[in-house]
């Protein structure tokens, strides 16, 4: 999620009006096709948010973690977890490109201009989803800040792009690594201080506060039922306690949480940048190349994934098991993320099934109005009409497969009648301070020749 809608600037006629609808024929099929597939694995991995309390990392806080819901979150944790984000990430990268050569390129004096109006307006979509649509997890708020940051770096060459991407990435690796090994001390101190109090010793203030450290830092993994069933309670007692809700959770995940992971989305961008300008994103490269991001990203991400989630069951979901697994976390996702693109890329060249790939790359062009959707229809079914813990973990799936169809159905019949989504064509508006045309130019007819 200049962002999930990578290709919807065309090329700039004038220097005035904004930029004319690229044709059909002309947009870049992988970039639409990826960034669809892209959007439905954010509500893949978004779906537990939207339907259980705290059950997004742990699934034996909500919904159950046995047989079948077992089962839901051992795939997603293996072979999806973080990868959509970081899909999303490179496509956003590759759509600053896209726009800002474009706009350059025709002389725009404004260039700079429209590309910040355009992230701030993000920002604005983002507050919306976050505030209004009662999403905690919205993604466009992030996307239009770190966009601000983006800008200087569209002119640097793939190389360097690459190089500062994984950069940022190794940094957030670090961080990661560091919070760890603090967690990991916390818990080292709990079971000491543990052990002397099973053992009957009188525990010294730095045991008992050690004691307390760990139970405050495990419960960030285990909720407690008290903290469950007030979550149940927040989310279904009307609109405005879930406002209240999830107002005090987008302070969080818009403040602390944003600096954090800063240089996972950065770093993501940067190396959507340099996919896009190598001509990876576009089928440029040769076959053997995306066999190859798919042969040696499955092979590395695959195994560590499984590795990370045989340890946390082996360890019965402790916090300590998921702190350890996290060590490797950004290697594992990085990996799959890659293979992912790959095989998506392939799939495209391929020329295999092509109603699903227009019909995917239709969800793509509709990509914001697509991903705000999910929060509507979400909100409407697991707020409004009560369902929020309601559905076993694998249940939730069905609520998401059904999405998945309808926006395959939908997204090819709007963009036959409409140049734009409704949000992307609102957004034009916002960003060229010119009204765009919504619907498509008719064709006129050629008069009969005459007999």
């Amino acid at each position: 999620m200049a962002t999930l809608a990578a290709g919807d600037d065309p090329v700039i006629a004038t220097q005035v009006a904004p930029p004319p609808a690229m044709p059909a024929a002309q947009r870049i099929e992988a970039l639409d096709f990826v960034r669809g597939v892209a959007l439905f694995g954010i509500l893949l991995m978004n779906i537990t948010g939207f339907g259980l309390p705290d059950a997004y990392v742990n699934p034996t806080n909500a919904g159950g973690a046995e047989g079948a819901n077992l089962w839901a979150w051992i795939v997603t944790q293996v072979g999806f977890e973080g990868t959509q984000r970081g899909l999303f990430s490179m496509l956003f990268g590759a759509s600053v490109i896209l726009l800002t050569s474009r706009l350059e390129a025709a002389g725009r004096a404004d260039a700079a201009d429209i590309y910040f109006r355009r992230n701030l307006w993000l920002i604005g979509f983002g507050f919306v989803n976050a505030f209004v649509f009662l999403w905690y997890g919205d993604i466009l708020y992030a996307y239009g800040v770190t966009a601000l940051f983006v800008f200087a770096f569209r002119n640097m060459a793939p190389k360097r792009l690459l190089a500062i991407g994984v950069g940022a990435l190794l940094l957030g690796a670090l961080w990661n690594a560091w919070d760890t090994s603090q967690l990991l001390a916390r818990h080292d101190a709990y079971a000491e201080a543990a052990a002397a109090r099973d053992a009957g010793a009188e525990l010294s203030a730095a045991q008992q506060g050690a004691l307390a450290a760990w139970a405050d830092a495990s419960a960030e993994f285990k909720s407690s039922p008290e903290r469950i069933e007030a979550a149940v309670a927040a989310r279904t007692s009307g609109y405005w306690t879930a406002f209240a809700e999830t107002a005090r959770l987008n302070a969080y995940f818009q403040t602390w949480f944003m600096y954090r992971y800063f240089f996972d989305i950065f770093g993501m961008m940067l190396i959507g940048m340099a996919l896009f300008r190598l001509g990876v994103l576009t089928l440029e490269r040769p076959t053997r190349a995306y066999v190859a991001m798919m042969g040696v990203g499955y092979a590395i991400g695959l195994a560590v994934n499984a590795i990370e989630t045989r340890w946390i069951l082996d360890h019965q979901f402790s916090a300590a098991a998921f702190a350890q697994a996290n060590v490797s976390y950004d290697l594992g996702r990085l990996a799959m993320t890659v293979g992912h693109l790959g095989a998506l890329l392939l799939f495209v060249r391929s020329g295999l099934l092509p109603w699903l790939r227009r019909a995917a790359a239709a969800v793509g062009r509709m990509a914001v109005t697509n991903y705000l959707a999910h929060s509507v229809a979400c909100g409407v079914l697991f707020i409004g009409l009560g369902w929020y813990n309601q559905l076993e973990r694998h249940q939730l799936y069905y609520v998401v497969f059904a999405i998945w169809a309808v926006q395959l159905v939908v997204s090819p019949l709007w963009l036959k009648h409409y140049r734009f989504g409704p949000v992307e064509w609102l957004w034009r508006y916002l960003t060229y301070l010119k009204r765009p045309p919504l619907r498509h130019a008719a064709v006129p007819v050629s008069a009969p020749a005459a007999a």
